[in-house]
């Protein structure tokens, strides 16, 4: 399916099936769907799972072929999202998706969570899809979007700024300093009964990399 090509007059199906993932993503959920049906004490046995794929985490597809495939299920999910379950254009996603990475982080777990249910062999996580999981995506992508990007094409980031802010360094010396001072608290803290386990300086000297605290009112931001 890649839209909605429907004439009128033409017979046709009520609804659309949900589109699956192709074989390279089908191929990553294999070995974790068979974890997950583990006992829970028995789903960590192997090590190598903590290296595999999950299509839910787009960034964790790093071989081309595979995260080209995801990309192709994703664009695919949404176009049935958009026709199956919208009426009102509020609940719309826009067609920039792709240039928001919350967007692309959550339709990434939609797909997934849209997947496992209908593979349940009962309709309670079906239910619950329709219940709780797509409604409240649509409400976080409602009040993250606001105005942007409904009518009009892909916005700019209205954050950029704050974020480019955020990363400056003078803020982020500010926030180092910050982490030391809590840092050295525990250096210099005493032990229960009083008495300091370590000389202070002997303490300081275990802690890697633990920044000067040296003129650290002159950010302007209080430590205490």
């Amino acid at each position: 399916m890649t839209g909605d090509n429907r004439r009128h007059g033409v017979a046709h199906p009520m609804i659309e099936a949900f589109p699956m993932p192709g074989p390279l993503v089908e191929g990553a959920y294999t070995p974790l769907d068979k974890a997950a049906e583990r006992p829970p004490d028995k789903q960590n046995i192997d090590p190598r799972l903590a290296l595999r794929s999950r299509p839910w985490d787009p960034a964790s597809c790093r071989e081309p072929e595979l995260r080209a495939e995801l990309w192709d299920w994703l664009e695919r999910v949404v176009i049935w999202l958009n026709r199956e379950y919208v009426w009102d254009t509020a609940g719309v996603i826009p067609a920039c998706w792709p240039r928001h990475p919350h967007l692309v982080h959550e339709i990434a777990v939609l797909a997934d969570r849209r997947r496992q249910a209908g593979l349940a062999v009962t309709g309670a996580d079906l239910a619950e899809f329709h219940r709780s999981t797509l409604p409240d995506f649509i409400d976080r992508m409602h009040t993250r979007l606001r105005s942007h990007c409904e009518e009009r094409e892909h916005q700019p980031w209205p954050a950029r700024g704050r974020f480019v802010r955020h990363c400056a360094p003078e803020t982020v010396e500010v926030r180092r300093r910050l982490f030391a001072a809590d840092v050295r608290a525990l250096v210099e803290e005493p032990s229960e009964d009083g008495v300091a386990d370590l000389d202070p300086e002997e303490r300081r000297a275990r802690i890697r990399g633990l920044p000067s605290l040296a003129n650290e009112d002159d950010t302007g931001w209080s430590l205490n």
